[in-house]
Protein backbone atom coordinates (compact mmCIF):
# COMPACT_ATOMS: atom_id res chain seq x y z
CA UNK A 1 0.00 0.00 0.00
CA UNK A 2 1.37 3.38 -1.01
CA UNK A 3 2.18 5.69 1.90
CA UNK A 4 0.45 9.06 1.84
CA UNK A 5 2.82 11.97 1.43
CA UNK A 6 3.04 14.77 4.03
CA UNK A 7 1.18 12.53 6.49
CA UNK A 8 0.62 12.91 10.23
CA UNK A 9 4.04 11.46 11.03
CA UNK A 10 5.65 14.34 9.14
CA UNK A 11 3.51 16.84 11.04
CA UNK A 12 4.46 15.26 14.39
CA UNK A 13 8.12 15.40 13.35
CA UNK A 14 7.90 19.12 12.63
CA UNK A 15 5.99 19.87 15.84
CA UNK A 16 8.55 17.89 17.82
CA UNK A 17 11.20 20.11 16.28
CA UNK A 18 9.22 23.16 17.40
CA UNK A 19 9.07 21.82 20.96
CA UNK A 20 12.81 21.12 21.04
CA UNK A 21 13.66 24.59 19.73
CA UNK A 22 11.41 26.03 22.44
CA UNK A 23 13.25 24.02 25.11
CA UNK A 24 16.60 25.12 23.71
CA UNK A 25 15.59 28.78 23.83
CA UNK A 26 14.51 28.37 27.47
CA UNK A 27 17.80 26.69 28.42
CA UNK A 28 19.66 29.33 26.40
CA UNK A 29 17.94 32.04 28.44
CA UNK A 30 18.96 30.37 31.69
CA UNK A 31 22.49 29.98 30.35
CA UNK A 32 22.69 33.68 29.60
CA UNK A 33 21.13 34.89 32.85
CA UNK A 34 23.38 32.64 34.95
CA UNK A 35 26.42 33.86 32.97
CA UNK A 36 27.26 30.28 32.00
CA UNK A 37 27.79 30.74 28.27
CA UNK A 38 31.60 30.98 28.33
CA UNK A 39 32.20 28.06 30.68
CA UNK A 40 33.08 25.70 27.80
CA UNK A 41 35.72 27.48 25.77
CA UNK A 42 36.27 24.81 23.09
CA UNK A 43 33.92 22.97 20.78
CA UNK A 44 34.09 19.22 20.22
CA UNK A 45 31.15 18.00 18.16
CA UNK A 46 31.36 14.32 19.18
CA UNK A 47 33.57 13.99 22.27
CA UNK A 48 31.98 17.10 23.81
CA UNK A 49 28.63 15.35 24.03
CA UNK A 50 29.48 13.91 27.45
CA UNK A 51 30.50 16.14 30.36
CA UNK A 52 33.64 15.41 32.42
CA UNK A 53 33.13 12.08 34.20
CA UNK A 54 35.86 12.14 36.84
CA UNK A 55 37.87 14.62 38.91
CA UNK A 56 40.81 14.60 36.50
CA UNK A 57 38.61 15.60 33.57
CA UNK A 58 36.87 18.25 35.67
CA UNK A 59 40.21 19.80 36.64
CA UNK A 60 41.30 19.77 32.98
CA UNK A 61 38.11 21.58 31.96
CA UNK A 62 38.53 24.08 34.80
CA UNK A 63 42.18 24.71 33.88
CA UNK A 64 41.11 25.43 30.31
CA UNK A 65 38.48 27.89 31.59
CA UNK A 66 41.18 29.66 33.64
CA UNK A 67 43.04 30.56 30.44
CA UNK A 68 40.29 32.91 29.24
CA UNK A 69 39.20 36.46 30.19
CA UNK A 70 35.99 35.56 32.05
CA UNK A 71 37.90 33.68 34.75
CA UNK A 72 40.87 36.05 34.78
CA UNK A 73 38.82 39.27 35.01
CA UNK A 74 35.56 38.26 36.67
CA UNK A 75 35.53 34.80 38.19
CA UNK A 76 39.03 34.25 39.57
CA UNK A 77 37.41 33.56 42.95
CA UNK A 78 35.61 30.50 41.52
CA UNK A 79 36.12 27.09 43.06
CA UNK A 80 35.71 23.88 41.07
CA UNK A 81 32.16 23.53 42.42
CA UNK A 82 31.29 27.03 41.20
CA UNK A 83 32.64 26.11 37.78
CA UNK A 84 30.56 22.93 37.67
CA UNK A 85 27.39 24.97 38.20
CA UNK A 86 27.93 27.20 35.17
CA UNK A 87 29.38 24.35 33.08
CA UNK A 88 26.14 22.38 33.42
CA UNK A 89 23.91 24.95 31.70
CA UNK A 90 26.22 25.52 28.73
CA UNK A 91 26.74 21.77 28.33
CA UNK A 92 22.97 21.16 28.41
CA UNK A 93 22.40 23.95 25.90
CA UNK A 94 24.88 22.40 23.47
CA UNK A 95 23.52 18.89 24.09
CA UNK A 96 20.01 19.98 23.13
CA UNK A 97 21.44 21.63 20.01
CA UNK A 98 23.06 18.33 18.99
CA UNK A 99 19.84 16.45 19.71
CA UNK A 100 17.82 18.88 17.57
CA UNK A 101 20.22 18.25 14.68
CA UNK A 102 19.67 14.50 14.98
CA UNK A 103 15.89 14.85 15.32
CA UNK A 104 15.73 16.99 12.18
CA UNK A 105 18.22 15.14 9.97
CA UNK A 106 17.53 11.42 10.57
CA UNK A 107 13.70 11.54 10.21
CA UNK A 108 14.12 13.84 7.18
CA UNK A 109 16.33 11.25 5.47
CA UNK A 110 13.85 8.51 6.40
CA UNK A 111 10.88 10.44 5.01
CA UNK A 112 12.90 11.31 1.91
CA UNK A 113 13.98 7.72 1.20
CA UNK A 114 10.48 6.34 1.83
CA UNK A 115 9.01 9.08 -0.39
CA UNK A 116 6.69 10.49 2.27
CA UNK A 117 7.41 14.13 1.40
CA UNK A 118 6.08 16.22 -1.44
CA UNK A 119 8.53 18.38 -3.41
CA UNK A 120 7.43 21.64 -1.70
CA UNK A 121 7.92 20.05 1.74
CA UNK A 122 11.35 18.72 0.72
CA UNK A 123 12.43 22.23 -0.28
CA UNK A 124 11.12 23.70 2.99
CA UNK A 125 12.82 20.95 5.00
CA UNK A 126 16.15 21.68 3.33
CA UNK A 127 15.73 25.33 4.31
CA UNK A 128 15.06 24.19 7.89
CA UNK A 129 18.23 22.10 7.91
CA UNK A 130 20.22 25.07 6.63
CA UNK A 131 18.72 27.32 9.30
CA UNK A 132 19.62 24.77 11.96
CA UNK A 133 23.20 24.52 10.75
CA UNK A 134 23.49 28.29 10.58
CA UNK A 135 22.12 28.53 14.11
CA UNK A 136 24.84 26.18 15.36
CA UNK A 137 27.50 28.25 13.60
CA UNK A 138 26.17 31.45 15.17
CA UNK A 139 26.33 29.83 18.60
CA UNK A 140 30.04 29.09 18.14
CA UNK A 141 30.63 32.53 16.60
CA UNK A 142 28.93 34.19 19.58
CA UNK A 143 30.96 32.28 22.19
CA UNK A 144 34.17 33.04 20.30
CA UNK A 145 33.60 36.79 20.79
CA UNK A 146 33.88 36.39 24.57
CA UNK A 147 37.16 34.49 24.55
CA UNK A 148 39.52 37.22 23.35
CA UNK A 149 39.75 40.36 25.52
CA UNK A 150 36.28 41.20 26.78
CA UNK A 151 34.83 38.54 29.13
CA UNK A 152 31.40 38.82 27.55
CA UNK A 153 29.91 37.89 24.20
CA UNK A 154 29.08 40.48 21.55
CA UNK A 155 25.47 41.58 21.95
CA UNK A 156 25.22 41.75 18.16
CA UNK A 157 26.20 38.09 17.85
CA UNK A 158 23.89 37.17 20.73
CA UNK A 159 21.01 38.93 18.94
CA UNK A 160 21.81 37.11 15.69
CA UNK A 161 21.93 33.76 17.53
CA UNK A 162 18.68 34.30 19.42
CA UNK A 163 16.76 35.83 16.52
CA UNK A 164 17.77 32.98 14.21
CA UNK A 165 16.44 30.52 16.80
CA UNK A 166 13.10 32.36 16.86
CA UNK A 167 12.96 32.50 13.06
CA UNK A 168 13.83 28.80 12.77
CA UNK A 169 11.02 27.96 15.18
CA UNK A 170 8.53 30.21 13.35
CA UNK A 171 9.40 28.69 9.98
CA UNK A 172 9.21 25.13 11.33
CA UNK A 173 5.79 25.94 12.80
CA UNK A 174 4.72 27.50 9.48
CA UNK A 175 5.69 24.36 7.53
CA UNK A 176 3.74 22.23 10.01
CA UNK A 177 0.72 24.52 9.61
CA UNK A 178 0.97 24.16 5.83
CA UNK A 179 0.47 20.42 6.27
CA UNK A 180 -2.18 20.74 8.98
CA UNK A 181 -4.26 23.15 6.87
CA UNK A 182 -3.59 22.12 3.24
CA UNK A 183 -6.77 23.75 1.92
CA UNK A 184 -6.97 27.47 2.53
CA UNK A 185 -7.65 30.67 0.65
CA UNK A 186 -6.38 34.20 1.01
CA UNK A 187 -8.87 36.76 2.28
CA UNK A 188 -8.57 40.34 3.47
CA UNK A 189 -5.25 41.01 1.72
CA UNK A 190 -4.76 44.42 3.35
CA UNK A 191 -5.42 42.91 6.78
CA UNK A 192 -2.91 40.12 6.09
CA UNK A 193 -0.31 42.77 5.25
CA UNK A 194 -1.10 44.53 8.52
CA UNK A 195 -0.29 41.31 10.39
CA UNK A 196 2.92 41.01 8.40
CA UNK A 197 3.99 44.46 9.60
CA UNK A 198 3.08 43.39 13.10
CA UNK A 199 5.34 40.35 12.75
CA UNK A 200 8.21 42.52 11.48
CA UNK A 201 7.78 44.88 14.45
CA UNK A 202 7.73 41.94 16.85
CA UNK A 203 10.98 40.55 15.37
CA UNK A 204 12.60 43.98 15.81
CA UNK A 205 11.48 43.95 19.43
CA UNK A 206 12.97 40.47 19.89
CA UNK A 207 16.28 41.74 18.48
CA UNK A 208 16.29 44.59 20.98
CA UNK A 209 15.39 42.17 23.75
CA UNK A 210 18.57 40.28 22.81
CA UNK A 211 20.50 43.58 22.88
CA UNK A 212 19.21 44.20 26.40
CA UNK A 213 20.27 40.70 27.45
CA UNK A 214 23.67 40.94 25.78
CA UNK A 215 24.49 44.28 27.39
CA UNK A 216 22.95 43.38 30.78
CA UNK A 217 20.88 46.52 30.27
CA UNK A 218 18.01 45.17 32.33
CA UNK A 219 19.99 45.76 35.53
CA UNK A 220 19.70 49.54 35.27
CA UNK A 221 16.71 51.91 35.31
CA UNK A 222 14.67 49.45 37.35
CA UNK A 223 11.60 51.66 37.49
CA UNK A 224 8.40 51.88 35.50
CA UNK A 225 6.90 53.76 33.71
CA UNK A 226 9.70 56.34 33.97
CA UNK A 227 13.41 55.71 33.51
CA UNK A 228 15.76 57.33 36.01
CA UNK A 229 19.53 57.43 36.32
CA UNK A 230 20.76 54.01 37.42
CA UNK A 231 23.84 52.19 38.58
CA UNK A 232 25.39 49.10 37.03
CA UNK A 233 28.20 47.39 38.89
CA UNK A 234 28.95 50.65 40.74
CA UNK A 235 29.44 52.48 37.46
CA UNK A 236 27.33 55.56 36.68
CA UNK A 237 25.33 55.05 33.51
CA UNK A 238 25.40 57.94 31.08
CA UNK A 239 22.84 58.26 28.33
CA UNK A 240 24.95 60.56 26.13
CA UNK A 241 27.33 58.91 23.68
CA UNK A 242 29.08 60.11 20.57
CA UNK A 243 28.05 59.62 17.85
CA UNK A 244 24.51 59.79 19.22
CA UNK A 245 23.13 56.81 17.30
CA UNK A 246 25.48 54.44 19.15
CA UNK A 247 23.54 55.13 22.32
CA UNK A 248 20.59 53.26 20.82
CA UNK A 249 22.49 50.18 19.64
CA UNK A 250 25.40 49.92 22.11
CA UNK A 251 24.51 52.01 25.16
CA UNK A 252 22.78 50.23 28.02
CA UNK A 253 20.41 53.11 28.72
CA UNK A 254 19.62 53.76 25.06
CA UNK A 255 19.00 50.10 24.25
CA UNK A 256 16.67 49.70 27.21
CA UNK A 257 14.84 52.87 26.16
CA UNK A 258 14.28 51.53 22.62
CA UNK A 259 13.14 48.15 23.98
CA UNK A 260 10.64 49.85 26.28
CA UNK A 261 9.38 52.14 23.52
CA UNK A 262 8.98 49.29 21.02
CA UNK A 263 6.91 47.42 23.62
CA UNK A 264 4.31 50.20 23.53
CA UNK A 265 4.24 50.09 19.72
CA UNK A 266 3.84 46.29 19.68
CA UNK A 267 0.90 46.55 22.09
CA UNK A 268 -0.65 49.36 20.05
CA UNK A 269 -0.18 47.53 16.76
CA UNK A 270 -1.78 44.33 18.04
CA UNK A 271 -4.63 46.35 19.55
CA UNK A 272 -5.23 47.88 16.11
CA UNK A 273 -5.21 44.42 14.51
CA UNK A 274 -7.75 43.21 17.07
CA UNK A 275 -9.96 46.30 16.62
CA UNK A 276 -10.00 46.04 12.82
CA UNK A 277 -10.82 42.34 13.00
CA UNK A 278 -14.04 43.07 14.89
CA UNK A 279 -15.60 44.40 11.68
CA UNK A 280 -14.70 41.29 9.68
CA UNK A 281 -16.27 37.89 9.23
CA UNK A 282 -13.65 35.47 10.60
CA UNK A 283 -13.23 31.73 10.71
CA UNK A 284 -12.89 29.97 14.06
CA UNK A 285 -9.10 29.72 13.76
CA UNK A 286 -8.71 33.31 12.62
CA UNK A 287 -10.70 34.53 15.59
CA UNK A 288 -8.68 32.28 17.90
CA UNK A 289 -5.43 33.75 16.58
CA UNK A 290 -6.53 37.37 16.89
CA UNK A 291 -7.83 36.96 20.44
CA UNK A 292 -4.72 34.99 21.36
CA UNK A 293 -2.55 37.88 20.14
CA UNK A 294 -4.34 40.35 22.38
CA UNK A 295 -4.04 38.09 25.43
CA UNK A 296 -0.38 37.19 24.84
CA UNK A 297 0.79 40.75 24.22
CA UNK A 298 -0.85 41.83 27.48
CA UNK A 299 0.86 39.03 29.40
CA UNK A 300 4.20 39.73 27.73
CA UNK A 301 4.02 43.46 28.47
CA UNK A 302 3.29 42.73 32.13
CA UNK A 303 6.20 40.27 32.30
CA UNK A 304 8.51 42.89 30.84
CA UNK A 305 7.49 45.47 33.46
CA UNK A 306 7.91 42.98 36.31
CA UNK A 307 11.30 41.85 34.97
CA UNK A 308 12.58 45.44 35.08
CA UNK A 309 11.05 46.31 38.45
CA UNK A 310 12.42 43.18 40.16
CA UNK A 311 15.90 43.59 38.71
CA UNK A 312 15.82 40.61 36.32
CA UNK A 313 15.68 37.51 38.54
CA UNK A 314 16.58 34.44 36.50
CA UNK A 315 13.12 32.84 36.63
CA UNK A 316 11.39 36.06 35.58
CA UNK A 317 13.89 36.83 32.82
CA UNK A 318 13.39 33.35 31.38
CA UNK A 319 9.60 33.66 31.70
CA UNK A 320 9.74 36.94 29.79
CA UNK A 321 11.71 35.24 27.02
CA UNK A 322 9.19 32.39 26.96
CA UNK A 323 6.43 35.00 26.64
CA UNK A 324 8.13 36.38 23.54
CA UNK A 325 8.24 32.85 22.16
CA UNK A 326 4.52 32.30 22.65
CA UNK A 327 3.70 35.74 21.25
CA UNK A 328 5.71 34.94 18.11
CA UNK A 329 3.95 31.57 17.87
CA UNK A 330 0.55 33.24 18.06
CA UNK A 331 1.55 35.86 15.48
CA UNK A 332 2.82 33.13 13.13
CA UNK A 333 -0.39 31.12 13.52
CA UNK A 334 -2.56 34.20 12.94
CA UNK A 335 -0.65 35.25 9.83
CA UNK A 336 -0.88 31.73 8.47
CA UNK A 337 -4.66 31.75 8.88
CA UNK A 338 -4.84 34.86 6.69
CA UNK A 339 -2.41 33.64 4.05
CA UNK A 340 -2.55 31.40 1.02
Amino acid sequence: MKTKKDNKKVIYWLLTGCLLIFIMVVVGGITRLTHSGLSISNYKLISGTLPPTNETEWHEAFDLYKQYPEYQKLNNHFSLEDFKDIYFWEWLHRLIGRFIGIVFFIPFMYFLITKQLTKPTIKKSVILLCLGGFQGFLGWYMVKSGLVDNPDVSHYRLAAHLTTAFITFAYTFWVALDLMFPSQKSIHVSFRNLIRWGLALLLLQIIYGAFVAGLDAGFIHNHWPMMSEGKFMHETVYIEQSPIYKNFIEGKSGVQFVHRTLAYFVVLFIAIIWYKSRKMSLTKYQSFGINGLLIMVGIQFLLGVLTIIYHVPVWLGVTHQVGAFFLLSTMTFTLHRFSK
